[in-house]
């Protein structure tokens, strides 16, 4: 698959998320086969006004490429300088996303992510600016709308092809459901159908069979992965073995909580031990989910502030499933 003049080994994405889809845990799914990864949502005020903790948002590894920063703002001429001044002359970053999709009130209350969808002059000036200074490929992610009375992503698709964008991620939902009920794909295949640039499709791909199930339902180029990722980087390898019709393999307890400990590791490399074992705790009580007795070793974890304790309660737990496992 292409975007724009970048290369990808495949189509199957990890979409941003703001606190989950840091520098390391993009690089565990690259390493799991995610064909892209894309940073969490960076301010683009932020940025324009040098906020050092917006800065550390866009800390990109080599072996994490090719990689997508994505921005968020709703001001045409500061998002057009900072394109200009700060993610041109970046050689790692490979693609810039517009989110013109994010649901969480305080993003919304200041007219940006979904909020754009109330609004299509903006978006179309926003776009006008912001693909004319951009040397890397723009894509954008959307709602399908702001609520179940304005559906219109359709209409912003078609515009943002007509701008140049290079393609568009959808989420099968409008703002006002947040992540409740079902996501549309009917409608992400209408805009697949309404358009020719490529469409990623977003929304309610928590098994690998969903990506295969989405991509032959509306015929989208790709498909992004969100909260089916969260603690699950097996989801990319294992929707890549399902693409070639080879068998799907799925993680063991152990091989979770190893997964756990080797992004702990990671974490606190990057963001330093005490940052990174607190990150961790989310994480953790993501990759433990559903395993027995893991409610007690999720609530221990968020007692401790050391990364050699929490690792020390993992093996020991790593140690406690693997004699059940024999006991059985």
């Amino acid at each position: 698959m292409e975007i724009g003049n970048v290369k990808l080994q495949n189509n199957i994405f990890l979409a941003p998320m703001a606190g989950v889809t840091d520098r390391a845990y993009r690089i565990i799914c690259k390493e799991m086969g995610a064909g892209l990864v894309f940073t969490e949502m960076v301010s683009s005020k932020g940025l324009y006004y040098e906020d050092e903790k917006t800065k550390e948002l866009t800390s990109i590894a080599e072996k994490e490429r090719p990689v997508a920063i994505q921005i968020f703002g709703s001001d045409p001429s500061i998002m057009s300088e900072v394109v200009k001044k700060y993610i041109n002359p970046r050689d790692d970053i490979d693609i810039l996303d517009i989110n013109m999709g994010c649901p969480a009130p305080k993003i919304v209350k200041n007219g940006d992510g979904a909020a754009l969808l109330k609004n299509p002059s903006l978006i179309k000036k926003i776009l006008k600016e912001v693909v004319k200074v951009s040397t890397k490929p723009v894509t954008i992610k959307i709602r399908i709308g702001w609520d179940i009375n304005n559906i219109n992503g359709m209409e912003i698709a078609k515009m943002a092809e007509a701008e140049g964008v290079s393609a568009i991620t959808v989420h099968g939902r409008t703002r006002d459901m947040f992540y409740s009920g079902k996501a549309n794909w009917e409608y992400i295949g209408k805009i697949k159908n309404y358009v020719n640039i490529p469409v990623i499709g977003n929304g309610d791909i928590f098994e690998p069979i969903d990506a295969i199930n989405m991509m032959e339902y509306t015929g989208c180029d790709g498909v992004a992965i969100g909260r089916g990722a969260m603690g699950n980087p097996w989801i990319f390898k294992r929707i890549n073995l399902l693409l070639k019709g080879k068998d799907d393999v799925n993680p063991s307890d152990i091989d979770r909580i190893n997964m756990a400990i080797k992004h702990l590791d990671m974490v606190c490399d990057v963001k330093g031990e005490k940052i990174g074992v607190r990150e961790m705790r989310k994480h953790i009580a993501w990759y433990l989910k559903g395993m027995r007795n893991s409610n007690k070793i999720k609530n221990t974890i968020n007692t401790v502030e050391t990364k050699q304790e929490t690792e020390k309660i993992l093996l020991d737990y790593a140690q406690y499933i693997s004699n059940c496992e024999i006991n059985q």
